[in-house]
């Protein structure tokens, strides 16, 4: 059985990954109408794979016998400066997500939970990966000033990106 400030921690987890589907899936509408439909694509599935990532968590406090407490979305930013502006959020945001899943790893460090803590291994792994894919890609953007025709070729290698076939990452 969860805690309460471990299971209040994760619901506020679950309302953080929400959010940031709906941020990301905000993105893919702005980069939509920028005619950036490869990096349109890219944030879409990034709003997927944050959606799946609430998922995990909501399943694992209904698997620990806890209880899901939803909480309203806050409304998300819908316009950047340009596409390196986007990306420069982007990576601020999944820098703060890291910061989020290092304190939830804490309490249940503090509180001796080692089911969550196996659990939580998961997502620090991933967090490392996001922020580094998002570096990646700000690193070629400013390779090529994020304009012409290399912002061309980028946003068409962004389309290649896809969930895997199973849903689980």
């Amino acid at each position: 059985m969860l805690s309460e400030k471990m299971q209040k921690a994760i619901n506020d987890q679950i309302n953080a990954e929400m959010w940031s589907s709906y941020l990301y899936l905000s993105m893919s509408a702005y980069f939509e109408n920028e005619g950036l439909t490869g990096f349109a694509s890219w944030m879409r599935v990034q709003a997927e794979e944050e959606n799946m990532h609430a998922m995990k968590f909501f399943d694992y406090v209904n698997g620990r016998s806890g209880r899901v407490k939803l909480q309203p979305i806050a409304e998300v930013q819908t316009e950047w400066k340009d596409t390196l502006d986007a990306f420069k959020d982007t990576l601020e945001h999944e820098q703060k997500v890291t910061g989020m899943i290092n304190n939830l790893m804490s309490i249940a460090i503090d509180e001796k939970d080692f089911a969550t803590q196996s659990f939580l291994k998961w997502f620090i792994d991933e967090q490392v990966e996001e922020e580094a894919t998002v570096n990646e890609i700000l690193d070629q953007l400013n390779l090529v000033n994020a304009s012409g025709h290399g912002l061309f070729m980028i946003d068409k290698d962004m389309k290649g990106r896809s969930l895997p076939a199973s849903g689980a990452e």
